[in-house]
């Protein structure tokens, strides 16, 4: 039996070419407007996807000191609480730094996340490697690795040593979702018994960037594990994802290349003694959809024109019909992946264009759902409410 393809959009400003928000049908004035993100992510929910992704960043989005690039953001992890009670199915991912925001803070967002929408939170953690966002909080010094410098010896240990970090953070957050027992909380009014203290755990973790005691602050999450999700391009992040993640995703540009991917992705799970579920690997692909043969490329070349250059990304870069990238979808998959994460190159454009163009595409070959069959974000990927760490072997999971 052919295992469920996933589908989710990554929502980041007017879209993910620079020059986005001077496409004619972009809403750059309502960019942090909670109606502007409440229309995306809805449509993305009508549309069945699974989940979306909402970007963050603790400095300028282009870093070049253009004044003609859309520049500032929105707490990714406060919006997706807003954005929590205008859907009922959606994953909510927001992104949070690891390596200047404090893991008890980011956990109990999260479990927060996971109350306001029911289940539906997920998190990918992202390390911060520029030397300007490190001048921000003023307790660490980053080195300025500089444009292209990404391949030398000294950004890679950089890397190594962050993506370690954020290991750990995974982890703490991870234990204090845990460190609540699913039936910690009496509320008996008649005894006046709110907590059973038996039932809330110390974590006593000890780390060499931190150390974190605990219990959190946060009961036990309604998914007992919120999703975490993971973006890796090479070895050390792959190593990350397998330790740290449930989901990765990664950036192919062909499917020789997704099937050598998802063989290193499988060979860094074997490295890291991974015992629970196999990582759900999303293939990253940035689209411009139109109906009409022809009519996304030529508008990505407006933009380009604006910007003035061709668009640079990691991901391969799609511009076509929803027939084509369903062409393209599948013939990726036979490579092994789960599905894939779309970027919408302009907002709402090809956001639309996924849900209105794509889905039905998909739907019509029998490889997408016609209706949500889980509840949670855990429950569309198949993956079981797990056993809290703390617990009794012999205890059983609450019910949500």
């Amino acid at each position: 039996m052919t295992s469920p393809l996933h589908l989710a959009a990554a929502l980041d400003g007017a879209g993910w070419h620079p020059a986005a928000w001077r496409d004619p049908a972009a809403r750059p004035r309502e960019l942090f407007t909670a109606g502007y993100w409440a229309d995306l992510v809805t449509e993305a929910e009508r549309g069945l996807l699974d989940l979306v992704t909402i970007e963050d960043l603790l400095g300028p989005r282009w870093p070049t000191g253009r004044a003609d690039r859309a520049e500032g953001s929105i707490d990714a992890v406060l919006l997706a609480a807003r954005l929590a009670p205008v859907t009922s199915r959606i994953g909510l991912v927001p992104t949070t730094s690891t390596t200047h925001t404090e893991p008890f803070h980011v956990s109990i967002g999260i479990a927060s996340l996971d109350y306001a929408s029911k289940g539906r939170a997920g998190w990918r953690p992202q390390i911060s490697w520029r030397a300007g966002d490190a001048a921000h909080f003023g307790r660490r010094t980053i080195p300025d690795i500089g444009p292209g410098g990404f391949g030398t010896p000294e950004a890679k240990a950089l890397a190594k040593e962050l993506l370690e970090e954020a290991a750990d953070v995974v982890e703490v957050a991870r234990r204090l979702w845990d460190s609540w027992e699913d039936d910690a909380e009496i509320r008996d009014v008649s005894t006046g018994r709110f907590l059973d203290r038996d039932k809330l755990h110390y974590i006593d973790f000890e780390g060499p960037h931190f150390s974190v005691r605990g219990p959190s602050i946060t009961p036990r999450p309604p998914q007992g594990q919120p999703l975490v999700t993971a973006l890796a391009h090479d070895d050390a992040p792959y190593r990350f994802a397998a330790r740290a993640a449930d989901v990765v995703c990664v950036t192919p540009h062909d499917r020789a290349d997704a099937e050598a991917i998802t063989g290193r992705v499988r060979e860094a799970e074997a490295a890291a003694g991974r015992t629970g579920a196999p990582l759900k690997i999303l293939a990253d692909v940035l689209v411009f959809l139109d109906d009409a043969p022809g009519a996304a490329q030529s508008r990505k070349e407006r933009l380009d024109e604006l910007d003035g250059a061709p668009l640079t990304s990691d991901a391969l870069v799609f511009t076509g019909t929803p027939g084509e990238l369903a062409d393209l979808i599948l013939d990726l998959r036979a490579a092994g992946l789960d599905g894939f994460r779309l970027r919408p190159g302009v907002l709402p454009t090809d956001l639309t264009g996924i849900v209105r163009g794509l889905v039905p595409e998909l739907q019509g070959r029998g490889v997408f759902r016609t209706a949500y069959e889980a509840s949670t974000l855990r429950g569309h990927f198949g993956l079981p409410r797990p056993q809290n760490r703390y617990a009794r072997a012999d205890a059983q999971p609450t019910p949500r």
